[in-house]
């Protein structure tokens, strides 16, 4: 077993500890929503301008988009994507620009990713963001909403969006 699947076995037991202590029913702000904060993988985030998408549908103009890709050492240093290789082996992140914005405390945190996906989830964990929304079956603890479409659907995830935050009046009409 090679260093980077121990490093991962591990920090997937210590993640699941973590998840089995959060509360079932996650707290919530009944605030309306000003910033907007996305995390997701690098190939959802290059075929699209989810962020865009986002501002346009929501009409919100703070928002800010994280993405995961896996480490390359061809790769620099961004303030919008972070690898396997900024979390430590405690599980902690440590590269600067992940750690500021996963403690901006966001009115609504967007989990955009389709299957389980250690560091995008423990990401959202540790999110100082009130409100949280990510597709369903990927893990219902972490969300305050759960919404069922497939990533490839963007606008009619965001159309469903839209309409249950209109709903819960976190957002205008």
């Amino acid at each position: 077993m090679n260093l980077s699947k121990l490093k991962e076995s591990r920090l997937r037991r210590k993640f699941e500890k973590m998840l089995v202590n959060l509360p079932d029913v996650a707290p919530t702000s009944s605030s309306v929503i000003k910033s907007v904060g996305i995390l997701t993988t690098d190939e959802i985030s290059s075929n699209v301008d989810f962020k865009k998408e986002i501002e346009l549908v929501l009409g919100i103009r703070h928002s800010k988009i994280y993405s995961f890709r896996k480490f390359d050492k061809n790769n620099s240093i961004s303030y919008k994507h972070f690898s396997e290789k900024d979390v430590n082996w405690q599980g902690d992140f440590v590269q600067p620009n992940i750690k500021v914005f996963l403690e901006e405390p966001f009115d609504l945190l967007i989990g955009f990713f389709e299957s389980n996906h250690l560091y995008l989830e423990k990401a959202v964990m540790l999110s100082a963001s009130t409100f949280k929304v990510g597709i369903s079956g990927v893990n219902s603890k972490l969300y305050s909403l759960e919404i069922l479409e497939a990533p490839s659907q963007i606008q009619s995830f965001l159309k469903e969006l839209k309409r249950y935050l209109e709903i819960l009046k976190k957002v205008k009409n």
